[in-house]
């Protein structure tokens, strides 16, 4: 048995382990265990590596073959170990039992039963940071960090002797007797095989995860190459039908084109019209519309492990970082931060839009990172930092720049919305719902789809979420997926279908009603009578909802207010038909900030415009006694307003003055109702006949 590891291989002997040299040079010896060493791996950080024996212990060594320390002691053979994706701690198996024991000395460990027999054979990939297991139960099985279970095999002929996760985690091995199986992350299989050579005892991957070799009861070892793989895209086919030949098909017309490659072909993506195809030295482009004349590059920084694609553009992660292109092969920038783990990229972790890049930071995964796209350079001094640990990201597509959302799905499966440019303040995260499986969003609108408790669940409009928050669960389409089985994954939200993978890897579609597509339309050209129209016509209040939120966001009053009236929100009519009436434009635009929640931006539209009195009322309707006062003190005016103002609310409610400050302001100065009440009409009137003054007109 071997492992490699940058120049060392270590060999097991009875007891003990040998580190070799590549040219074959025995370096050391060193006796570990009592009894045979069962299991051995070098941490992914390669900083050291962990053995574990006969004996039940579990040890930690240096590169140089030191002891570090005696991690774990267990009264049975501990026959597998695998790392953590950090390298602070190690899976190791316990008789029937998984057990996550830290490096640290005071932290305690996760244990649960996982198997119903001896566990054989674990491994962590630190990709997915999923677990994978197999036992003499003759099952396999996928878990999180947490331990919960995220699948589990039906019962195999022979126990399950190896498994082992491809490099970039969307595949696992599975090794038994007679019996070699490749699977899909989420458990359903993809092939089985039966070669003649006993149990497979251990299973090992390629670096760029396309080859597989596995050691056989029979003294053999057998090798194998993943080919047709398949992608689909519209009415676009795509299957890797060889090591160095793609069939793409169109399935409207039946068009076939055979493409082939002078290596070996190592990743490929379809998606917003281009085929990406990367072989061991080079990167192809077609586009769909042409599959004659590809756009061709080399590629001279090792492995492609993970392509990313977005409208304009697409990411390929390289042992050297993450490069974004564009579709004519021009290099347009390498985003990157200190400590980016490359080898923890993964679709989950790694979203690209036209403008911007988003990467979680695996060594704190509460951080994510957004880059601008064209130059690399980071878009705020600090990243987005949410309160629990990130497991996946995607950034919507549509839109201008300063409207980027990022979608978050934390470690308690809630799904967040954050903006992702925030000009100088903390981004708003804000949360749109709970027990999320699997998300995506559509391609040509900013629509989110999500599967959450058995259904399926379409966000219109997500960004309501930062205009009426009340509005919100109006704008949403819920599709119960009870008949995909259970834990079915989104794969892509294209157009008006949400392609959906079932448990056992069959691939359905569902379809949505089209108009909030055509609404999404019809609002980002600015035609709102249209819009109108249409919702008129389809009387839906759905689409009436994500037409009131729209409309408040973009400002326009008048639609709004239609549109607010066709799903019975009264008092908010009446609000926006207050806010008509406002004489100044810059007054207007606060008060809608007021409505849709944000206080600050409202305060700091009205003191950029120097309408100071505004500003001072509107903390007052709010009862932020003490920034109102701050303010008119600040400005030496309407002082007295905001006193008279306080005493009426005390008055109101028969309380007496607690605040020094205000009770010191009112022995200074003297406070008359009627000539605050004179004041107050005199600005307003000042607003209405000053040269700023334009009545709302649509």
């Amino acid at each position: 048995m071997a492992i490699k590891i940058n120049k060392t291989l270590i060999f097991y002997v009875i007891g003990k382990f040998l580190l070799v040299s590549k040219s074959g040079r025995v370096e050391k010896s060193v006796e570990a265990h009592r009894g045979a060493v069962l299991s051995g791996r070098w941490s992914y950080d390669g900083s050291a590596m962990a053995t574990a024996g006969e004996d039940g212990q579990v040890k930690i060594w240096s590169r140089s073959g030191m002891l570090r320390s005696t991690l774990a002691q267990t009264g049975t053979p501990v026959y597998s170990i695998s790392w953590s994706p950090d390298s602070n701690q190690v899976l190791l198996t316990n008789s029937k039992q998984l057990i996550i024991k830290s490096l640290q000395a005071n932290v305690k460990p996760v244990q649960w039963k996982a198997h119903d027999g001896v566990i054989l054979k674990v491994d962590w990939n630190p990709s997915n940071n999923l677990i994978l297991s197999g036992g003499e139960d003759c099952k396999y099985k996928v878990w999180d960090s947490y331990g919960r279970q995220m699948f589990s095999s039906h019962p195999h002929d022979y126990p399950i002797t190896s498994v082992s996760w491809a490099p970039d985690g969307e595949l696992f091995a599975i090794g038994s007797f007679n019996t070699l199986r490749l699977c899909d992350k989420t458990g359903w299989s993809h092939a089985l095989e039966k070669p003649n050579t006993g149990s497979i005892y251990s299973i090992a991957w390629s670096a760029d995860g396309t080859q597989i070799a596995g050691a056989c009861g029979n003294g053999h070892v057998i090798f194998g190459h993943m080919i047709e793989r398949r992608l689909e895209w519209k009415n676009f086919e795509v299957v890797n039908s060889s090591r160095k030949t793609i069939v793409v098909r169109e399935v409207i017309n039946e068009a076939i084109e055979k493409l082939e490659f002078r290596d070996s072909i190592i990743k490929m993506s379809l998606s917003f019209g281009y085929l990406v195809v990367v072989t061991s030295s080079q990167c192809f482009i077609y586009s769909t519309k042409n599959l004659n004349t590809p756009t061709i590059f080399d590629l001279k920084e090792g492995t492609v492990t993970l392509i990313v694609q977005a409208e304009k553009h697409f990411a390929l992660v390289v042992s050297t970082g993450v490069n974004i292109y564009s579709y004519e092969g021009r290099l347009i920038s390498s985003p990157k931060f200190q400590g980016m783990r490359l080898d923890t990229l993964n679709m989950m972790s790694l979203s690209v839009s036209n403008d911007t890049v988003a990467i979680r930071d695996k060594s704190n995964e509460k951080l994510v990172h957004v880059f601008d796209a064209s130059n690399g350079k980071a878009l705020d001094s600090k990243p987005i930092q949410h309160n629990l640990e990130v497991l996946e990201v995607a950034l919507d597509h549509c839109g201008p720049p300063a409207e980027r959302h990022l979608a978050i799905v934390d470690k308690n499966r809630d799904l967040y919305l954050s903006a992702v440019r925030t000009f100088g303040k903390g981004p708003r995260i804000v949360k749109l719902g709970n027990m999320i499986t699997s998300l995506a969003w559509n391609d040509t609108t900013n629509m989110l789809a999500a599967l959450q408790d058995s259904k399926l669940f379409v966000l219109f409009y997500p960004n309501a979420v930062y205009v009426d928050k009340d509005i919100l669960p109006k704008t949403i389409y819920i599709k119960d997926t009870s008949d995909f089985g259970k834990n079915p994954q989104i794969v892509s939200f294209v157009g008006n279908h949400v392609t959906i993978r079932r448990a056992d890897g069959a691939l359905v579609s569902t379809g949505i009603v089209p108009y909030p597509a055509m609404l999404h339309e019809l609002v980002g050209s600015g035609r709102w009578d249209d819009a109108v129209r249409l919702c008129r016509f389809v009387k839906d209040p759905v689409l009436w909802a994500c037409m009131a939120t729209m409309a408040a966001y973009a400002k326009d009053l008048s639609t709004a207010e239609v549109a607010y009236a066709a799903i019975d929100e009264a008092d908010k009519v009446q609000y926006i038909l207050h806010i008509k009436e406002i004489p100044l434009k810059e007054a207007r635009n606060a008060e809608m900030a007021l409505f849709c929640g944000n206080a600050q931006d409202a305060e700091g539209i009205l003191l950029q415009a120097n309408l100071v009195f505004r500003a001072i009322m509107m903390n007052i309707n709010l009862y932020n006694w003490d920034r109102a006062l701050e303010l008119a003190v600040k400005n030496k005016t309407h002082v007295d307003t905001v006193l008279a103002h306080r005493q009426k609310f005390l008055e109101m409610f028969d309380k007496k003055e607690t605040s020094k400050r205000f009770t010191n302001f009112s022995q200074e100065v003297e406070v008359n109702w009627e000539n605050v009440q004179t004041k107050m009409e005199a600005e307003y009137q000042r607003e209405r006949e000053g040269p700023a003054s334009k009545p709302y007109k649509k």
